[in-house]
């Protein structure tokens, strides 16, 4: 089932269930109540409206979330728009895409206020308080019992001034069969029914019954006495507008009806003060869940229906029940007539939740079969007459009826004749000993005992074993008190019809302190086994020939509830002996009031004999012949007596087969009818349903057709797809040998302008040497040269110097311009790498895996010369720079060394201020470099040349 609940502002409203399908409708409408502010409130707070899907389990009740919809108040306008689908948020059927139709709007209540409540506890609608009773809220208007006065008060006390009387009757019922589906299983003993309702709060059962095809219950009529006024019991039946009624077996329900209310008390009506108001008719029963079990409907002959009428009347006002006025309806059917002349039992009620069910009566009062007669045929004969005469009066039946003739000579109470036992009928004693049980199967011991009961030998008392004996898996045990024997008397072809028809079932009971007691299973033995065993003959204690029968045998024992599996084994002895015809003297004759033993005794003393001197008298006229003659009248009328109560019970009997037959036919025919309307509208849904078939498998054809095609269709666009990749792998695989080619030429011409610059490298080596060696020898050579040649070399120094300044600062200078070049050349490099590859990754997303792979190793081996390239020219160009920067220290060295000689000179001047420029230079060179971005303090050229100017400012500052 699926249902819908919205939350809106803390309150939840649900739609009804409706069954799970792929196109529910709900048609259900939902509504908050609420004014203008609170509605201005929540828009300006943008309050949503959450609406989730349920999957609702009818059996256990459990819900499962489909999906759920946030809805926006601000949409809702008090125009009527058309609905919209929305999608499912959270999906459960992920394969599909769930939507649900959904309408809002704004209506407006122009309805008076009544008192402001919640939309979830909303009174419905009809429930409106008249204008006398406007301060008073339909949710206090409940009925409670006043158990001083006997009444129920409905409505405060101020406004309840009269009394009436509610009455409920339940008058009959027909075809209630309908209610049984064929899968239900009814109890295994005979199952009793009920109508259960509730009328103000108090729970109401009629008696129940057996029977569902021909339903036969006496009508009751269940009344309550109310303290109200008629606008406030007006008010309350439009609030509690339906009666429910149910029939019932046992807990579970297997039907209900709902009675309208609202139709006794109309508004503006004054029937009720005139004469009681009534809702009478034969309501139709519907089972529980129908439309949950998706059952077919019921043609409307074959519905079930019940009786029912409801009355109110003021107390004290004359009327009539619905089944007395019936009564008076001359062309009613003859089986309504029937119906509503039985007697009405009354019910009162004044306390809440009493059951008003009668009770039922013991099982042991039920009359005997004809098989579990075992006295005189005349008193089975008795008793079924009195039975049929009067079938409701099974518990008046007296218990003495079903004790054997042989228990005992006592008189005893009956309420017929009792007539001796035919001469036919044999005396026998059966004895069966349950002697022990064996093989258990269940996993558990057992406290077991036996128990048994075959009221065919006289008594339907059950017969135990005792005490309970522990029974274990793979051990036998041997019950205690096992042995009973039985003495009755019967005729040796019913003994021999009753034993094959009727199997001695004992049942096996687990006793336990703790818990009740549990029927385990029930072993059948068949009776009949004896009769076939082999007869012995022996003596009884008259000296009269008997026979004797025995009989040993296991059975198994079946579980009572679940799979007919064998629990454990049974191992008896039955033995059967037959004592011969029963003898005259063991007869009783009883007339209608009481029963006086008729033993027929012989005379204790014979008569004296005649003698010969006497007048012998006729022989008609002895006592002896009387005695003969009274005798056989006797017979002969009792043997007419017989044969006429013979005739009549076989005659009863026949009535009895007929009237069973007739109910077995009626059974047969009303099961044949819901068998053929079942039958029926199983064909309609099968006929359906292969229309459906054929439909869908034309669609499945269609879509089949529709499927090859577009295979088709696929399998030549994959082909152009394999030739176009095919051909761009081609393409490819050209463009990469090209460029392969390309950059190996590349790489060769790098390889000759490195040797080419290797090779002035070595050139400027050599060079630099032989300048070294030179310079050495030119120091030499001045260090022994006189004054004059010192001066002449510090002019020459001098001038180099200027020559060599000059050079300095040029060099500083292209070596400047050099380092912005060879930034801009970087980051011009960078973005034609980056360009590069963004045209390559343009060019390439098309192709394989595989030249995706080869495009990447490419790039990577060539991203690896260039930075190796270049990092080469770094090196090189650090190299050169640390070159220069050794030959100026030394330089610098060496006019340091010079003007420390010649500081005291005329000289000195002209040296403070090369040095003052040296130091210029120095930091206009420092930050050069650190201008250009490459180079921090923490780098060993700046970090040098900051050294060189400290020891600068510190000559300087000596100097001064």
């Amino acid at each position: 089932m699926l249902v819908v609940e919205a939350k809106f502002d803390g309150e939840q409203l649900a739609t009804d269930p409706v069954t799970h399908t792929d196109q529910p409708e709900f048609a259900t409408e939902l509504a908050w109540e609420i004014d203008r502010k609170a509605l201005h409130q929540h828009r300006l707070q943008r309050t949503p409206i959450k609406l989730q899907c349920f999957a609702l389990d009818p059996l256990s009740s459990a819900k499962e979330t489909i999906g759920y919809i946030v809805l926006d108040l601000r949409t809702a306008q008090e125009t009527k728009q058309a609905p919209k689908w929305y999608q499912l948020l959270s999906n459960k059927y992920t394969k599909f895409k769930s939507e649900i139709q959904i309408s809002i709007a704004l209506e407006t209540d122009t309805k008076a206020p009544v008192d402001s409540f919640k939309a979830k506890g909303a009174p419905p609608r009809d429930g409106k308080v008249a204008a006398s009773l406007s301060g008073l809220n339909p949710k206090d208007i409940v009925a409670v019992l006043n158990e001083e006065g006997g009444y129920h008060q409905i409505g405060p006390a101020e406004y309840c001034t009269d009394s009436f009387i509610m009455s409920v009757t339940i008058a009959f019922a027909t075809q209630l069969e309908q209610l049984i589906p064929c899968t239900m299983k009814l109890p295994e003993r005979q199952p009793e029914f009920f109508f259960y309702y509730s009328l103000l709060g108090n729970d109401v059962t009629n008696e129940p019954f057996n029977d569902l095809i021909n339903p036969n219950f006496e009508p009751e009529r269940a009344s309550v006495r109310i303290r109200s006024s008629v606008e406030i019991l007006r008010v309350y039946l439009a609030l509690q507008s339906k009666l429910q009624i149910h029939l019932c077996c046992g807990d579970q329900s297997l039907g209900s009806t709902e009675i309208p209310l609202t139709g006794l008390l109309k508004k503006g009506s004054t029937e009720i003060n005139h004469h009681p108001v009534t809702v009478e008719g034969a309501f139709t029963l519907d089972p529980p869940n129908r439309a949950k079990q998706k059952l077919a409907p019921i043609p409307v002959e074959l519905a079930p229906t019940v009786g029912v009428s409801v009355a109110l009347q003021r107390e004290g006002v004359d009327s009539q029940s619905l089944i007395e006025l019936k009564t008076q309806n001359e062309h009613e059917p003859e089986h309504s007539k029937k119906r509503v002349l039985t007697p009405i039992k009354e019910k009162t009620l004044t306390e809440p939740k009493s059951p008003s069910m009668s009770p039922v009566p013991p099982h042991n009062q039920s009359p005997p079969t004809k098989d579990d007669a075992t006295g005189s045929e005349v008193e089975s004969l008795q008793y079924d007459k009195d039975t049929k005469q009067n079938p409701k009066a099974n518990s008046s039946v007296p218990a003495s009826l079903a004790q054997p003739v042989t228990t005992s000579n006592a008189s005893e109470t009956a309420s017929g004749q009792k007539i001796a036992v035919p001469a036919t009928s044999h005396h026998f004693c059966f004895s069966i000993d349950l002697r022990s049980i064996h093989a258990l199967e269940i996993g558990f011991p057992i406290n077991c005992i036996l128990r048994y009961s075959y009221p065919f030998f006289g008594s339907a008392a059950p017969i135990m074993t005792n005490p309970p004996v522990e029974v274990r898996k793979n051990m036998e045990v041997f019950l205690p008190q096992s042995y009973c024997a039985f003495d009755f008397a019967t005729m040796p072809h019913q003994l021999q019809d009753t034993f094959l028809r009727i199997p001695l079932l004992v049942e096996l009971w687990h006793k336990d302190k703790m818990s009740k007691d549990l029927l385990l299973g029930i072993a059948r033995i068949q009776l009949s086994n004896i009769l076939s065993s082999e007869k012995t003959r022996f003596l009884g204690s008259n000296g009269e020939q008997c026979w004797r029968q025995t009989y040993s045998e296991s059975v198994p024992v079946i579980a009572a509830q679940g799979s007919n599996n064998r629990i454990v084994d049974l191992s008896y002895t039955m033995t059967l002996e037959d004592y011969g015809l029963v003898k005259m003297r063991e007869i009783f004759v009883s007339d209608s009031s009481q029963c006086v033993s008729a033993v027929q005794q012989k005379p204790s003393s014979l008569p004296p004999a005649p003698c010969p001197s006497e007048i012998q008298t006729e022989p008609r006229e002895t006592l002896e012949y009387k005695a003969a003659l009274e005798l056989e009248m006797w017979k002969e009328m009792q043997e007419d007596i017989f044969e006429n109560q013979l005739k009549q019970k076989e005659l009863a009997h026949m009535q009895a087969l007929a009237e069973e037959w007739k109910k077995r036919d009626r059974e047969r025919e009303s099961l044949v009818k819901k068998k053929v309307a079942e039958y029926t509208i199983l064909e309609g849904k099968l006929q359906k349903t292969l229309i459906d078939l054929e439909k869908r498998e034309q669609q499945l054809a269609s879509a089949e057709s529709e499927l090859q095609r577009e295979k088709k269709e696929l399998q030549s666009q994959r082909e152009r797809n394999m030739q176009e990749l095919q051909d761009s792998i081609r393409r490819a695989k050209e463009d990469c040998v090209h460029q392969v080619e390309l950059e190996r030429l590349k790489i060769k011409q790098l390889e000759e302008d490195k040797h080419r610059l290797q090779q002035q490298l070595t050139d400027a080596e050599n060079k630099y040497k032989i300048l070294e060696k030179e310079f050495q020898q030119f120091k030499d050579q001045q260090s022994n040269k006189p004054e004059m040649r010192l001066q002449s070399e510090i002019n020459l120094l001098t001038l180099e110097k200027v020559e060599l300044e000059r050079k300095l600062e040029s060099a500083t200078k292209s070596k400047l311009h050099y380092k912005q070049q060879w930034g801009r050349a970087l980051k011009e490099l960078a973005r034609l790498k980056q360009r590069e590859q963004e045209s390559q990754m343009a060019r390439l997303k098309k192709q394989q895996e595989e030249l995706e792979q080869m495009r990447l190793r490419y790039l990577a081996a060539e991203e690896k010369d260039t930075v190796k390239t270049e990092r080469q020219e770094l090196l090189d160009i650090r190299n050169e720079l640390n070159r220069l920067r050794q030959q100026e220290q030394k330089q610098y060295q060496d006019s340091r060394e010079i003007a420390s000689g010649k500081m005291d000179g005329p000289h000195g001047n002209a040296l403070e201020e090369g040095l003052d420029d040296y130091l210029t230079r120095l930091i206009e060179e420092r930050d050069t470099l650190m201008r250009t971005g490459v180079y921090n303090h923490e780098d060993r050229i700046i970090s040098e040349l900051d050294r060189q100017i400290r020891e600068i400012l510190a000559k300087n500052n000596a100097s001064n």
